[in-house]
């Protein structure tokens, strides 16, 4: 049996929806399963997601990495869902989303990622739970990608015990409003929910672009938020005026990588 699956890049947070909110974007990694090949390493990530359904003795595994790794767009996530998605594909089972992301935590540790990974679009995750909320977004996304790494754990670490009751209130006020412009599509609302207080001043000294960035917005742009933990940017602009700031935040970063990634309703599973 030979098995195919892909599972795409993802951007978690979205501003102040710290560890619930995340988005799937069209940029995806892939997986080949086959029979034979060798020994298999069962360390690998991917490989220890598929073994959560099904033994990965006497197959062989293929990864395509195209999402950038420890840049904040999830890779380590969809590197997981391939390897539940495969994992359940060759055990001849049908979990669900939930029952997929319970099986991937001890492996990801970051729900809202792997959430939007396994289901695609818009999500929202708490408490074990996936749910779809949205389609699509407001806002077209577009990502300014440094050539920097950070790593997760090392951001996750950056991130206080406690943060000042009015700073609080400033990220409650906006994730607020996130929800209510994911519900409503409303483009306003979510331009005004694009800043937070809980995660990104502490990490944003690896993304010093963030700042720059929201201080001097694009025509065309609506706000910026951290990906993730960093240190990609997601730019969110107006969708009629996409190529226009794509064509700045290059002109602006030629050392990043700037790339306007559509939101995919596609979650992990086969090709």
């Amino acid at each position: 049996m030979r098995l195919h699956v892909r599972a795409p890049a993802t951007s978690a947070n979205l501003g102040p929806g710290f560890d619930v909110a995340g988005v799937a974007l069209d940029l995806w990694n892939e997986l080949e399963v086959g029979e034979g090949g060798g020994p298999v390493d069962e360390e690998h990530l991917g490989v220890r997601a598929f073994a959560r359904f099904a033994s990965p003795a006497g197959r062989s595994f293929a990864f395509t990495d195209r999402i950038p790794r420890e840049r904040g767009l999830g890779s380590s996530a969809s590197i997981v869902a391939l390897g539940l998605v495969a994992g359940a594909l060759a055990a001849g089972v049908d979990p669900t989303a939930d029952e997929l992301l319970a099986e991937g935590l001890p492996l990801e540790g970051h729900a809202d990622n792997l959430a939007a990974a396994l289901a695609g679009g818009v999500c929202l995750t708490w408490d074990g739970h996936v749910n779809r909320i949205a389609d699509d977004l407001p806002a077209a996304a577009i990502a300014v990608i440094p050539e920097e790494r950070v790593r997760t754990a090392e951001a996750r670490a950056a991130l206080p015990e406690a943060v000042p009751h009015a700073d609080a209130v400033f990220s409650s006020v906006r994730a607020t409003l996130l929800g209510a412009a994911l519900a409503s599509g409303d483009r306003t609302l979510f331009a005004a929910s694009a800043d937070d207080r809980l995660h990104e001043p502490y990490r944003a000294v690896h993304a010093p672009q963030l700042a720059a960035i929201r201080g001097d917005l694009p025509p065309g742009a609506l706000g910026a938020t951290l990906s993730g933990s960093g240190p990609t940017v997601i730019v969110w602009a107006e969708k009629e005026r996409v190529a226009e700031v794509v064509a700045a935040l290059a002109a602006r970063f030629p050392t990043h990588d700037v790339m306007h990634l559509p939101v995919t309703t596609t979650g992990a599973g086969p090709l």
